[in-house]
């Protein structure tokens, strides 16, 4: 039996746990907060910080393998046990690309990857030299997570929200469609590719705000959109699970926005929709049995569950029995006691191969499951 670490114990901690449970793994955790949502499904849980390079290479130090649910982690750590035969999913490598908004573009730019027209500043002065490229989107280099971390700067006078760190300038692509891809990548080289899904943001919070799957695209852009994801998980030259993130234009050229070297949002529908789910997946991997089916069973939309505002406290589900009262519909509550205005709380996943059913239950769902306080 092997034993595999996951760094961080969010709701990608708590779900990979979960399934976890199919397979003969000891799982060990380590997260600052032994109240996390993911803290009382491992078999053992270890205090500790995952930015901190002590705390993760002791943590890993005696384990057969690791993976990450979240990109803020200590990589000269992982770097260190990747030398010492401890394999990391993904390789330190990849990841230490990915978790910087800068390399990550340069990387689509080096390998020709098609991706949105950027520039690199260092400080928020630098801005005033390309009042030109506008309007544009500021990235942050590391740290942005869940829409922090990023900014619109339309006109001159949005360049006082620019970063003063370095980031990226990205030129702002009028967008017909968001899309993202999930692939499995295993240790061979061998991937599985999940259908493509339409995501829908809440441009408020620039949060998902619902999604559907599979995608409504051509076959020439679907085509487009699989090949290009294709391609960056194959430059990467990782195995793992991860998350491309598209753009398609008005023209339907298709440009990469980001990639997530993770379990991610944009994957929760296949734990009830597909064959092997996106955390079924990934355990295939690390264990080192055949990839998993990723096949839908039927089409899928998912509502996030985001904290109300005005809210902040022990969190209350209102109006959660209502909507369990509709059929192919599954209620996934992250654990966490506390919400805010914001905060991912939990997500809905919506089963029908009618595309109006799915739009419409899931609209259905926003106006009547809110996450208040008691």
């Amino acid at each position: 039996m092997k034993n595999i670490g996951i760094l961080g114990g969010g709701q990608l901690g708590r779900m990979l746990l979960q399934a976890a449970a199919n397979y003969p793994v000891q799982t060990f955790l380590m997260e600052n907060d032994d109240h996390c949502p993911a803290a009382h499904l491992c078999h053992h849980f270890i205090k500790g910080d995952i930015k901190n390079f002590e705390d993760v290479y002791n943590f890993g130090k005696n384990l057969d393998a690791i993976t990450i649910e979240i990109e803020s982690v200590n990589v000269d750590a992982l770097e260190k046990l990747e030398s010492e035969g401890v394999k990391i999913y993904p390789k330190p490598a990849a990841l230490k690309l990915i978790k910087n908004k800068i390399l990550q573009k340069q990387f689509y730019k080096l390998n020709e990857i098609p991706t949105s027209e950027f520039i690199i500043t260092q400080h928020a002065a630098e801005l005033k030299e390309h009042i030109n490229f506008l309007p544009a989107v500021h990235k942050i280099g590391e740290g942005g997570y869940d829409g922090k971390g990023v900014q619109l700067l339309k006109t001159k006078e949005d360049i006082t929200k620019a970063f003063d760190e370095p980031a990226i300038l990205e030129k702002l692509v009028t967008i017909k469609k968001e899309i993202a891809v999930i692939i499995g990548v295993a240790d061979n080289g061998e991937n599985a590719l999940y259908p493509s899904i339409d995501m829908v943001f809440d441009q408020r919070l620039n949060l998902l705000d619902y999604q559907l799957s599979p995608a409504d695209l051509s076959d020439k852009v679907l085509w487009k959109v699989e090949a290009i994801a294709l391609k960056v998980v194959k430059d990467l030259k990782s195995p793992g699970i991860f998350a491309v993130e598209l753009f398609v234009d008005m023209d339907d050229n298709v440009l990469v926005n980001e990639t997530a070297p993770r379990v991610h949002n944009s994957g929760h529908h296949t734990i009830e929709a597909n064959y092997s789910s996106q955390f079924d997946m990934l355990w295939r991997i690390i264990l080192g049995y055949p990839l998993g089916n990723t096949q839908p069973i039927l089409g899928a939309a998912i509502v996030n569950l985001i904290g109300e505002e005005n809210y902040t406290g022990n969190a209350h589900y209102e109006g959660l029995e209502e909507i369990l009262k509709i059929d192919n519909v599954f209620v996934h509550i992250y654990g966490k006691t506390q919400t805010k205005p914001g905060r991912k709380m939990g997500h809905v996943t919506i089963l029908s191969n009618e595309k109006q059913e799915l739009i419409h239950q899931a609209n259905r769902i926003k106006h009547t499951l809110f996450v208040k306080t008691v």
